[in-house]
């Protein structure tokens, strides 16, 4: 495996992280420091970041958890429970969330310890698809259907949001498809239309869906075929997409 993997692997950050980071010279491999991320590794050479020895072989883990209401998608939290509580301390600690859910949103929430494969979720790159069942306060009077497909100004932000698919199937519930990630941004979609959101749940990452037999807290892992549906997309800029 080349370094830069490894190190994007086991630290959760982008190659282009890891590359500036080599070049500040905070990477040993046995006791040499190295700058240059296509080093091939040997599993009995030792890798320190910061002067932390960094675990080899990797072996990676990937999880699907129903998150309930209530938990954040942290890996600790002082102040409330987070969603590692629902796994064995042997691996909690070494998993995090790829694509976070606000404390009071359910649904899918993918856990993994494979940095790389986490950052091609949530990179702004990538533009992967997340859908979302939407409960409103009120009823929605008119089909803003369009709007959400020519993107919304959210409050304090100067571009507008990408194309996002909305598929009302009561006045009050709908579906909701989008490609980003900004902060609360499906309840600033609809806030952006003059309505409040109540309930969110996602539904679905990627070609990835919530798993109808997980009751809330449950989790399972991933089959080869959902782990590699993350692995085999590309960049938007290669002209694919994360369906």
């Amino acid at each position: 495996m080349r370094l830069d993997r490894f190190l994007s692997h086991q630290l959760g950050k982008s190659r282009k992280q890891v590359t500036r980071a080599l070049k500040e010279k905070r990477v040993i491999l046995d006791s040499k420091v190295i700058t240059n991320g296509a080093v091939k590794l040997l599993p009995e050479q030792k890798v320190l970041f910061d002067q932390k020895l960094l675990k080899y072989p990797i072996t990676g883990r990937y999880f699907m958890l129903n998150k309930p209401k209530g938990y954040l998608c942290a890996t600790r939290d002082p102040h409330h429970p987070v969603v590692n509580d629902f796994f064995d301390e042997t691996v909690s600690s070494e998993l995090h969330a790829a694509g976070r859910l606000d404390i009071d949103a359910t649904g899918l929430v993918l856990m993994t310890d494979d940095g790389q494969w986490s950052h091609r979720l949530t990179s702004p790159k990538y533009h992967c698809k997340k859908t979302y069942w939407v409960t409103l306060a009120s009823p929605i009077s008119h089909d803003p259907t369009q709007n959400f497909l020519d993107g919304l100004r959210l409050k304090n932000e100067k571009t507008l949001t990408r194309p996002a698919q909305l598929k009302i199937v009561t006045p009050q519930s709908m579906e909701l498809t989008i490609t980003e990630g900004r902060y609360h941004q499906v309840k600033r979609m609809f806030a952006a239309i003059g309505h409040h959101v109540t309930e969110l749940h996602r539904m679905q990452i990627g070609s990835i869906k919530l798993d109808e037999a997980l009751m809330p807290g449950q989790y399972r892992l991933l089959t080869k075929q959902e782990i590699n549906s993350i692995i085999s997309f590309e960049r938007m800029d290669q002209r694919s997409r994360c369906l």
